[in-house]
């Protein structure tokens, strides 16, 4: 039961992660293309509900948000955040 947990876990943590950085990626292209842009607010969420590694992947991939103090700073919160959250559940699950 257990392992099954973790399993689930680690599936939905790489889909959704996945899925953060496509979007970081679909911004930067819109960004060049002066299209519709998916909003700071929906970025910054994303990456908040587990989705750190994601956007920090996009950031640093795509060279998108890179010098908005607010991405530099709450991004790598977030994913350090979410490291420490994964580990304690590794641990006491």
């Amino acid at each position: 039961m257990k392992e099954n947990l973790v399993i689930g876990f680690i599936i939905i943590f790489v889909v959704y992660n996945a899925i953060t950085f496509l979007v970081y990626g679909y911004d930067k292209r819109c960004a060049i293309k002066n299209k519709r842009r998916v909003s700071e607010k929906q970025l910054i969420t994303m990456a908040f509900c587990f989705g750190g590694l994601g956007g920090f992947l996009g950031m640093q991939i795509f060279r998108h948000k890179t010098k908005h103090l607010k991405f530099q700073i709450l991004i790598p919160v977030f994913l350090l955040i979410q490291i420490i959250i994964s580990v304690i559940l590794a641990i006491y699950v």
